[in-house]
């Protein structure tokens, strides 16, 4: 395996190289009606799109599109329901300059939006799918393999680990394998732990604490903390009050790490960055 150092770090989706220098911002566009976070598009294909747009003049760097809940009880859609969403939202957003990424655990949704111009694939299943591997190793797109502990409709009721970070970071290690073994090749592969997907508070919490440790030289590192029920049992807020408190995660996360946030707020994280970004490099003053 060749490794790039953190500084020369890039992730190469479909016709984008993404230097990863500094954190990177996706946005997030929730196409379904059942939303855990209340920003749920029900489908509306023209508001997705000026979304998205708007997003991208608030400087994300990323789009995540996704048409299926995955909050903890959901219940999963057809093939045929979920394309009906999504799709119309990708090719209404192929010109607006940065990846669009699919955020579905269906194959058949992979094939699609890959077939119309989706440039990652954003699998909380981490391509466990028959012909998912294969699906995304015959394309250029970029792919996040998530762990999660279950499924969306029993993952929290009752998760259990001996040691979370470590059984975490073991799962992540075996699946980016089967990807190379697939032909998916490094520089397209981020990881990601999964934050609320079959986690207590505390275990979300011990794997915020040691995210370093899931870090693995030469791939980047997704985290999606924005507006999860973690920060509602902390703070006590309800999940659209909770911009502050995804703000606070996102900034530990990236001390600890992460290389890309998953966001519904993008203007306010990327302000959060602004401060982080200029401690990294000496500012020129005039």
């Amino acid at each position: 395996m060749n490794f790039d150092t953190a500084d020369d770090l890039h992730l190469h989706c479909g016709s984008h190289v993404l230097s990863l220098r500094y954190p990177l911002v996706m946005g997030i566009i929730n196409l379904t009606d059942d939303s855990f976070s209340g920003d749920g598009l029900h489908g509306n294909a023209r508001r997705a799109i000026e979304q998205g747009l708007r997003m991208v003049e608030e400087g994300a760097h990323i789009l995540d599109i996704g048409a299926e809940s995955s909050r903890p009880g959901a219940a999963p859609v057809s093939v045929a329901q979920e394309e009906a969403r999504l799709l119309p939202v990708v090719e209404g957003l192929l010109e607006c300059g940065v990846p669009l990424s699919v955020d579905t655990t269906k194959p058949e949704v992979m094939q699609s939006a890959l077939a119309v111009g989706a440039e990652m694939i954003n699998d909380i299943n981490a391509l466990q799918a028959p012909r998912a591997l294969e699906l995304v190793a015959a394309s250029r797109a970029a792919v996040c393999l998530m762990h999660m502990q279950g499924n969306p409709g029993t993952m929290q009721q009752a998760p259990q680990y001996v040691d979370v970070v470590s059984e975490v970071a073991e799962f992540l290690a075996q699946r980016i394998a089967a990807a190379e073994a697939a032909g998916i090749d490094l520089e397209r592969i981020v990881v990601d732990p999964g934050f609320g997907f079959g986690k207590t508070l505390e275990q979300n919490l011990a794997l915020l604490r040691s995210l370093d440790e899931l870090c693995m030289p030469g791939l980047p590192l997704m985290v999606g903390l924005s507006r999860k029920s973690m920060l509602g049992l902390l703070t006590g807020r309800a999940a659209g009050e909770r911009v502050h408190a995804s703000i606070a995660a996102a900034m530990l996360a990236v001390a600890r790490g992460a290389n890309i946030l998953r966001v519904h707020d993008v203007a306010a994280t990327r302000d959060a960055l602004a401060v982080w970004n200029a401690l990294k490099e000496p500012q020129n003053e005039s």
